[in-house]
């Protein structure tokens, strides 16, 4: 299914939008997900989003799944955390593939303009600090309102690190040191694991001049250490340019540590190397997609040579952190 069925969305109406006879319209593909299809429509004056599988069938083995992206938004809406509203999770009744409906949010998600445009420029003054109290009220969701998740602390992170490495074929000796690097500095496994969004960052959120709306892109939920979740959020990578900001190119880490509350430093700091060489694994194992044939874009391929400039930021963090 590599179109989406209009006829068979129409057929969602009822779910969507109870006692209208409203029709879709304006069905349009967004750009944007590299991994999944996000959609857009509307019925009468409603927008909604759908977010489904490529194709409606293909969903990533390291993902959450998204029946289970789509409980886990549910969940956290009961718990102060800004996320759409879930209005249907898609049945093999439906006929459209795996995936889920919400209510359209407005707002920004292009990291480039939440960084750089003055239309923001206030709400950038205390963005670090929101992020910090959005994080706390993430981790913070009892684990015994979510559905099932993978859990995943240091050494199994680890573990799969190794494994994605090993797929990328081509040698990789930077990587490989780091990998032992962190490995041999590895933080003891949390007494207790907590919600852990497992991608946020500046273009996993919404955001408005006034602030955060809604946190998106759920699909590597798990269980884990919260302080993944601040590493990645202040690696290079997700500064996008804006390298003397390292809270995702917008703020200070005083200012998102203060807001969140009890943080272990040293703890994020180690997660904050390993997101770097995590994205720059991503980043290698781009260049065997071009290669085969499997997807010759350019995008592919420049996101493919972007794993010298984690091999780089690596050899600068062992080196501070030695």
């Amino acid at each position: 299914m590599d179109d989406l069925d209009a006829t068979r969305l129409n057929a969602l109406a009822a779910k969507l939008a109870p006692g209208r006879d409203d029709r879709v319209s304006d069905l349009a593909r967004l750009s944007g997900g590299a991994s999944q299809e996000t959609w857009e429509f509307r019925l009468g004056d409603a927008r909604f989003i759908l977010r489904r599988a490529p194709g409606g069938t293909l969903e990533r083995k390291s993902g959450a799944g998204l029946s289970i992206e789509a409980a886990v938004i549910a969940a956290v809406a009961a718990h102060a955390v800004p996320v759409p509203n879930v209005r249907h999770v898609l049945s093999p009744e439906d006929g459209l593939g795996l995936g889920f409906v919400v209510d359209f949010v407005e707002g920004e998600t292009i990291a480039r303009k939440l960084i750089r445009d003055p239309a923001f420029a206030d709400v950038r003054t205390h963005l670090a600090a929101d992020l910090g109290r959005i994080l706390a009220a993430i981790h913070n969701v009892p684990v015994g309102a979510l559905p099932p998740l993978r859990r995943l602390g240091p050494r199994a992170t680890l573990d799969a690190l190794r494994e994605a490495l090993d797929a990328c074929g081509a040698g990789r000796p930077v990587f490989e040191l780091a990998l032992r690097w962190l490995r041999d500095r590895a933080p003891p496994e949390p007494q207790t694991l907590s919600l852990v969004h497992g991608d946020f960052r500046l273009g996993n959120l919404m955001v408005s001049a006034e602030g955060v709306r809604a946190v998106l892109d759920w699909e590597l939920v798990h269980l884990g250490d919260p302080m993944e979740d601040l590493g990645w959020l202040c690696a290079t990578p997700w500064r996008f340019g804006a390298l003397e900001k390292p809270v995702g190119g917008v703020g200070m880490r005083e200012d998102l540590f203060e807001a969140y509350g009890q943080v272990d430093a040293r703890r994020a700091t180690w997660w904050e190397i390993l997101a770097s060489l995590r994205w720059g694994i991503i980043c290698a194992g781009m260049a065997p997609l071009f290669a085969s044939g499997i997807d010759r874009s350019v995008e592919r391929a420049m996101i493919a040579r972007r794993a010298s400039e984690s091999e780089i930021d690596l050899l600068r963090l062992m080196q501070e952190h030695a």
